[in-house]
């Protein structure tokens, strides 16, 4: 089931369980998982982007090998707050994969965080070409480190 708001989407939770962050882009997009008790982000891998099937087959069996409860899609929304092309993309890639899972669906404003990731990997002293490979994987850890602290804040 899809939830547009994070605490529809915390209430829908079991109470301990790992989720993914999703960082969807127009050629790739970078996976970020957490740990079961939800407390930590960590960036896991980056799928090229081929055809939906595929990516969502891709995407279904990390969460079927990790055991996952939800997942978090990063929402590209404008610096205005309003939504774009890429937020429309982002909302039907949700319900296209919602008919192929149980899992519960949230999403998580992304508006800079890819900055946020790119300046991390600058100040790590990061080579171009190896922040190239890893941008998308740690804005998903961004984007998803975001959702756990506003669910961690949700449960008080």
């Amino acid at each position: 089931m899809i939830h547009a708001e994070i605490a529809d989407f915390a209430a829908a939770l079991p109470p301990v369980g790992a989720i993914a962050g999703l960082d969807l882009g127009t050629k790739t997009i970078g996976v970020a998982v957490s740990d079961g008790l939800r407390q930590v982000a960590s960036p896991l891998t980056v799928i090229r982007r081929q055809k939906f099937t595929l990516d969502a087959a891709e995407l279904l069996a990390i969460a079927r090998d990790r055991v996952l409860v939800g997942l978090i899609l990063g929402l590209p929304r404008n610096m205005d707050g309003s939504e774009g092309p890429r937020a429309q993309s982002t909302r039907a890639f949700a319900r296209n994969l919602e008919r192929l899972t149980d899992l519960t669906i949230g999403f998580w404003d992304e508006r800079l965080s890819t900055v946020a990731a790119e300046r991390a990997l600058l100040e790590a002293d990061t080579s171009r070409k190896r922040r190239a490979e890893v941008i998308d994987q740690v804005a998903a850890g961004y984007i998803l480190q975001g959702a756990l602290d506003r669910l961690r804040y949700l449960a008080r």
